[in-house]
């Protein structure tokens, strides 16, 4: 079983761009960065702190070594979610996957 095959869900990377309004203001706001491939699993008990706030994981994204970084967000099935961490795992011959630590996004 290949590391592709396990990657049965699709997800939409938004980077937060700077663009301007017609007086040259600029306005900032989420923009597609990448389209990927990924697995969407909910573990149990996972915890990650961010700054001095211990916040409880509610899904883990397993992706390809992308560009990818904690101030993007990812859409998954139609759920948006906050990256809280971003791990790179490494094979012998160097970096194989990312592990994406997620908070749902509620709005």
């Amino acid at each position: 079983m290949s590391f592709d095959s396990l990657l049965i869900n699709n997800g939409i990377v938004e980077r937060y761009t700077s663009t301007s309004d017609a007086y040259g203001n600029p306005i900032k706001t989420w923009g597609v960065h990448l389209t990927v491939p990924c697995r969407l699993s909910y573990p149990k008990g996972r915890q990650v702190q961010v700054n001095t706030e211990v916040v409880p994981v509610e899904a883990v994204a397993f992706l390809w070594d992308d560009d990818i970084t904690e101030q993007d967000r990812i859409t998954i099935d139609a759920i948006l979610f906050e990256i809280l961490f971003m791990a790179r795992s490494q094979d012998i011959i160097g970096n194989h996957h990312c592990e994406l630590s997620l908070k749902r996004v509620i709005s």
